[in-house]
């Protein structure tokens, strides 16, 4: 089911069962998502995310048919956001639009890297807890060596935290 399809129902009083739950296990889950640009390179990341021991929830899509990627990306999002996965990667062509939806959720901080500086940055400085990336503007190399940097490198906190509670904070103010 689509966030959209899922939104509407809850609109229309509609009680969703979920039959689709993320690995149930003791290793830190990684929900991924795409949309059809995407999917090769997601395709390509899942067993390696799994070598380096984290339980992947694959939310989609599942193939080359075209979708609309802000469905993805807010799944992955609330997964992460509502602490049914540790952290979240989506892919999309160019990966600013994912990184646009995923911000709209509460409580997540998605960031968007095109090499281990950013993804680094992202994680130590930021505290991001979704990184999106661009299949169109990277290689399967790359992007394997940016989702090693963003999952294995540790918040800074320390004179960082003041400025992710600020970012926090602007998340409580919305509606």
């Amino acid at each position: 089911m689509t966030p959209a399809a899922r939104d509407l129902a809850r609109q229309l009083g509609v009680a969703v069962i979920e039959t689709a739950r993320p690995p149930s296990t003791d290793r830190q889950v990684v929900a991924l998502g795409t949309d059809h640009g995407g999917h090769p390179l997601k395709e390509h990341l899942k067993p390696a995310l799994a070598e380096l021991g984290y339980d992947v929830w694959d939310m989609g899509t599942h193939g080359p048919e075209p979708v609309d990627y802000p469905d993805f990306a807010v799944a992955v999002a609330r997964a992460v956001a509502e602490g049914r996965a540790w952290r979240g990667i989506m892919i999309d062509g160019a990966g600013i639009g994912s990184a646009m939806a995923a911000n709209k959720i509460r409580g997540v901080r998605a960031a968007l890297c095109y090499d281990r500086t950013t993804a680094e940055n992202a994680r130590e400085h930021n505290d991001a807890n979704v990184l999106t990336l661009g299949a169109g503007l990277i290689g399967t190399r790359l992007a394997l060596e940016i989702v090693r940097t963003f999952l294995a490198t540790p918040f800074g906190g320390g004179r960082h935290a003041r400025r992710v509670e600020k970012i926090n904070l602007l998340d409580a103010a919305r509606g």
